[in-house]
């Protein structure tokens, strides 16, 4: 069973998540699949767990994260884009930011289709220049989200 990550002033203690070896990499979540869904993201193309700058622990979303870490995330810093952070869950290639962002919401290994609704909650994970300046993503759209 995975610890709760660093503590950070202004956030308790929070409750221990399992983890799933997935391809060979311990990812933290709720209800994590072979293929790294969880229980907030469970489409057939939310297949992609990311390693979060802040605690190096991979989760499939944010909403993992928060549930089990007890500080805030950190966006990886646009100077960073060569680190490997995001994780095929269908093949197990470790794909750097740049790749994943540049990748047309397919694993650049496998071709394994990535979730497209990621784009527009980007900006939780990668600093961006703008709203609007870069395509890309990483987050999910739980089930019903447009």
């Amino acid at each position: 069973m995975a610890t709760a990550g660093p503590s950070c002033e202004g956030r308790g203690p929070r409750a221990p998540l399992a983890a799933r070896l997935v391809f060979g990499v311990a990812v933290h979540g709720v209800g994590v699949d072979a293929a790294t869904r969880c229980a907030h993201y469970r489409g057939p193309t939310d297949v992609i767990a990311l390693r979060f700058k802040c605690c190096g622990r991979w989760y499939p979303c944010r909403q993992c994260h928060d549930q089990a870490a007890n500080h805030d995330a950190t966006v990886w810093p646009r100077a960073e884009r060569d680190a490997r952070a995001v994780l095929c869950g269908v093949c197990g290639h470790r794909l750097r930011i740049a790749e994943y962002l540049a990748s047309g919401a397919r694993c650049t290994a496998c071709g394994a289709d990535f979730n497209p609704r990621c784009a527009s909650h980007y900006h939780l994970y990668f600093e961006m220049l703008g709203p609007a300046a870069e395509q890309g993503g990483i987050a999910r759209h739980p089930k019903g989200a447009p």
